[in-house]
C-alpha cells in the first residue's frame, strides 16, 4: 500500500495535523509553497514542484537544500502547480493520493481542486482531501465502509453527479434506504455514526463522502 501526499498553496492555518498523517505516508511532494511549507515542518519533500512564483529567492534556497528532487517550471503553463504535481503522484502509481493546503483560499482554486478527486478516483486510486475541519473523498456507486473519526465526526454525503440513485446509510444516526437526491438536496447533511464503522451503498451516480467537525473559535 503506497500513499503519496501533495500539499498545495493553501492557507497555512487550513492545514491538518500533518502528525497525525506522518506514519500513513510514504511520499511527501510540496506544490510550490507547499514546500516551503513541508520543510518549515520538518517534513522533507521527496519531490518540490511548481513555478515558485509565490516565494522569494532566500525560501528557494531553502526549499532546494531539503528536498531530494527540485524542479522548477515557468510561470505561463497549462498545468496548475497542483496537477503538476499530481502527474507526479499518478507516475508513483500509489493506492492513495492525500491533498493538502488546497482548500480555504480563492474559491475557484478550491472548487477545481475538490474536481481533481475525479480524475484520481478514474485511476482507482483512493483521493482524499483534508484540512483543519473538513476530509473530502469522492466515491463510485457500490457499497462502502465508513469509520468513525473522531477529529471529523459528522458525516455528509453530497451529489457529484446531477442525480445519486438508491442510497443506503446503515449504521448512521440518521439511516436512509434507497433513496435519491440531487443537486441541491440537503437530505444526507450532517449524520453521525452511531458506533465505530457503518456502510453506505448507492447504485448511480457520484457521491462526495464529507467528514468534518465544527470550527473551533480562536
Amino acid at each position: 500500500m503506497l500513499a503519496v501526499a501533495i500539499v498545495g498553496n493553501g492557507p497555512v492555518d487550513r492545514h491538518p495535523d500533518f502528525e497525525w498523517y506522518k506514519d500513513k505516508i510514504d511520499i511527501w511532494i510540496g506544490a510550490d509553497r507547499g514546500a516551503l511549507t513541508l520543510v518549515l515542518k520538518k517534513i522533507p519533500p521527496e519531490y518540490a514542484l511548481g513555478d515558485f512564483d509565490s516565494i522569494n529567492e532566500a525560501e528557494k534556497r531553502t526549499i532546494q537544500q531539503h528536498s531530494k528532487i527540485f524542479k522548477e517550471y515557468p510561470s505561463e503553463k497549462d498545468e496548475t502547480d497542483l496537477e503538476i504535481a499530481l502527474i507526479k503522484a499518478f507516475e508513483l502509481k500509489p493506492d492513495e493520493i492525500y491533498l493538502f493546503g488546497v482548500t480555504g483560499g480563492r474559491l475557484d482554486h478550491e472548487l477545481i481542486n475538490i474536481q481533481l478527486l475525479h480524475q484520481i478516483a478514474n485511476k482507482d486510486i483512493r483521493g482524499i482531501i483534508a484540512d483543519n475541519v473538513n476530509q473530502l473523498e469522492l466515491t463510485k456507486a457500490g457499497k462502502h465502509t465508513v469509520f468513525h473519526n473522531e477529529a471529523y465526526p459528522y458525516i455528509s454525503f453530497i451529489p457529484f453527479t446531477q442525480k445519486v440513485k438508491g442510497i443506503t446509510l446503515e449504521g448512521f444516526y440518521y439511516p436512509l434506504a434507497d433513496e435519491t437526491i440531487t443537486w441541491g438536496s440537503t437530505l444526507c447533511i450532517s449524520n453521525k455514526l452511531l458506533s465505530k464503522k457503518g456502510t453506505f451503498s448507492y447504485e448511480e451516480g457520484i457521491l462526495l463522502l464529507i467528514k468534518s467537525r465544527d470550527t473551533i473559535p480562536v
